[in-house]
């Protein structure tokens, strides 16, 4: 058991760290205050970087490295905002993975050279109306009809609806009930009957669009099919790895906090000295830096284990351990970040009030904290809890 980075992981997590600061704050701080996504020029930038790819197929553009090198680089963009890092996360651990694990090659050609290049964004569209954590109650349909499908329904809480070119949607192929008659399909957002409603406006996450889209007898080709019928379960597995990605925006907050309040003690005076020097002062910190490093530690595990699996992907437990926790300490980090900075925590000009409010937002995406804690038992006593009876 080694808990040191290689060499050649450290370099591509300097990388990323010197082109995330060197680039992104500015354009972080405009994104919060117009809450507009990261511009398209600039998503090519990190295309060229290389960090559209880190874990990807060479052979589709990537650079075919591991999981825990795709979190490094992520972690870093996550520092300056969630926003900025949004097209890192949705490449490297969202949709595109559905699309590289399960996708037909045609498929695979088509988009995945696109996402690596920072000309094309895929997200993912699950969660309907009525059906959110119950997500085998999903209604969107899609029926066969001669060499194509046809879609209709409308999907919920999709971030990047309206932004992103492509859409892995969850849907219902077949009628056969529950999880047996659920895959997915890719979707492109200039098909005929594709719509999106108006954007929401929530508590944070500004920068990062957040739409319902509607689907109106969309004509889907065969070769857009991602995951057959019967597929749930291969989905929910790709999912595990969005998990550790939820988790690492979450651990870029927190990370952030910690630095900048660290840097602030040192340099705000009280009584005539730096109020590092008290000891309450002291007891956040260290608190702080504490949950931070447990945090990032249950990350890496979660990733670095995923190369011994079978399928390469992060296990259930231990992806909902790592999202769980870091979901829950980066509320704790940033709202004491924000105490230590007293008036300038809460301003919004330091940042730190905005770490505050996005904070919130990982604990609901990507499954409540609650539902991952009812996974973390599942996997414990080894089997599912059925929900609805």
């Amino acid at each position: 058991m080694d808990f040191q980075l290689t060499e050649q992981q450290r370099d591509l997590q300097e990388a990323a760290r010197k082109f995330a600061r060197a680039e992104l704050p500015d354009l972080a701080r405009e994104m919060e205050e117009k809450d507009i996504p990261v511009p398209a020029e600039m998503v090519r930038r990190y295309g060229q970087q290389g960090f559209l790819g880190v874990n990807l197929p060479e052979k589709y553009g990537g650079l075919g490295l591991g999981h825990l090198e795709a979190l490094l680089v992520l972690e870093q963009f996550a520092m300056i905002s969630n926003a900025v890092a949004f097209p890192v996360f949705e490449a490297l651990v969202g949709p595109v993975r559905a699309i590289a694990l399960f996708g037909t090659d045609s498929l695979r050609q088509r988009i995945i050279p696109k996402v690596t290049r920072g000309e094309a964004t895929v997200a993912v569209s699950m969660s309907e109306p009525d059906a959110g954590t119950a997500l085998t109650d999903l209604s969107t349909r899609a029926r066969e009809d001669g060499g194509q499908f046809v879609l209709d329904g409308t999907k919920r809480w999709t971030s990047g609806a309206g932004h992103a070119q492509y859409y892995v949607v969850y849907c219902r192929l077949p009628d056969a009930p529950g999880a047996k008659g659920i895959g997915a399909l890719l979707i492109n957002k200039d098909m005929e009957g594709v719509g999106f409603g108006k954007r929401e406006k929530l508590m944070g996450f500004r920068g990062i669009d957040t739409r319902d889209i509607t689907f109106d007898a969309v004509k889907v080709p065969k070769d857009n099919l991602v995951v057959e019928a019967g597929g749930f379960g291969r989905l929910m597995a790709a999912f595990g790895l969005e998990r550790c990605g939820n988790a690492t925006q979450s651990l870029g907050l927190a990370a952030a906090a910690l630095e900048q309040a660290t840097e602030y003690v040192q340099q705000r005076e009280a009584f005539g000295k730096p109020i590092v020097d008290f000891q309450a002062v002291q007891l956040r910190l260290a608190e702080m830096a504490m949950q931070v490093e447990a945090a990032r530690l249950l990350i890496y595990r979660a990733a670095a284990n995923a190369a011994q699996q079978d399928n390469r992907l992060p296990s259930v437990f231990e992806s909902s351990v790592a999202k769980c926790y870091a979901n829950e300490i980066v509320r704790s980090v940033t709202a004491n970040g924000m105490q230590v900075m007293g008036g300038y925590g809460y301003h919004s000009e330091y940042g730190m009030e905005q770490r505050v409010r996005d904070g919130f937002a990982w604990g609901i995406a990507g499954g409540t904290t609650d539902v991952q804690k009812t996974n973390i038992a599942a996997a414990m006593i080894g089997r599912r809890f059925d929900q609805r009876r």
